[in-house]
């Protein structure tokens, strides 16, 4: 997902028929992969969706999760025979239903509404930092951006203090961003810690984290629509995300997908 070339953005493993798994086999299968997440397809229960998804990381379930709802999408409409595949797709899922539609940027998601935003608390920023080996004073502003996973947002100075982050003991999600100066290929550098029991692991592309970005940039004037991310450059990987809105104000969450494995799962 986020990419154009194989192997260079963030993998999803897609189960298209996930009917009749219970829920011990659905995750049995996601600690298998050992992916960030795995999805399984199932019935829509909302007569407004095309399918049902859930969203299993090897560790928990995700009410929502970005590249995997676009993964999940590409391999949906893979299947559809070419005549048969809608515009625009509704996907049903923990957090409700997810619009998508195909745009010259790729497939796009149209940013759910934040469960928890407003600033951060002055102890927390500073614990934060100690995790991300900075000081609260190289923290331009913190905010929370939780539209499922539990994202709190870092703005830093610019990317190249991003690319420089060597986080430990990362207990909490936490997405860090800084500008790039203007007239760079992306607007923004963004990198994706999350705790994996004791270890923090980094997320190459993270759509659900960008997403919640873009809520908070553009509604504090800190970025302009339409603008490009990277991430996934600290991880050799090639991550683009591109961000616009619509005239109402919706934010459409976008990248390119690519098949990298297709094949059958005994499960």
């Amino acid at each position: 997902m986020f990419t154009t070339t194989p192997y260079q953005g963030n993998p999803v493993a897609v189960v298209l028929d996930g009917t009749g798994l219970d829920d011990d086999a659905m995750r049995r299968f996601a600690r298998w992969t050992n992916l960030s997440e795995t999805t399984f397809v199932l019935p829509p229960t909302s007569p407004a969706a095309d399918y049902r998804v859930r969203i299993f990381t090897p560790a928990f379930e995700l009410p929502f999760a970005g590249h995997p709802t676009l993964g999940t999408c590409h391999a949906w409409l893979a299947e559809q025979p070419a005549s048969a595949r809608p515009a625009e797709i509704v996907q049903e899922c923990g957090v409700g239903l997810v619009h998508l539609r195909q745009t010259p940027d790729g497939l796009a998601f149209a940013a759910p509404p934040l469960r928890r935003s407003g600033p951060v608390e002055a102890p927390l920023v500073a614990r934060i930092s100690t995790m991300l080996g900075i000081g609260p004073a190289d923290v331009v502003a913190a905010e929370w951006v939780d539209n499922g996973p539990g994202w709190v947002a870092v703005l830093l100075a610019d990317a190249d203090a991003v690319l420089a982050l060597r986080p430990r003991g990362v207990d909490l999600p936490v997405g860090v961003v800084g500008p790039w100066p203007p007239g760079s290929a992306a607007a923004f550098e963004v990198r994706a810690f999350v705790p994996m029991g004791d270890v923090t692991i980094e997320d190459p592309v993270t759509g659900s984290l960008n997403a919640s970005l873009a809520q908070w940039l553009l509604g504090s004037g800190r970025a302009s629509a339409p603008y490009t991310a990277s991430q996934g450059s600290a991880l050799h990987r090639t991550g683009r995300i591109h961000l616009s809105t619509d005239a109402d104000g919706t934010i459409w969450v976008a990248g390119a997908t690519v098949t990298c494995l297709s094949g059958t799962a005994e499960l």
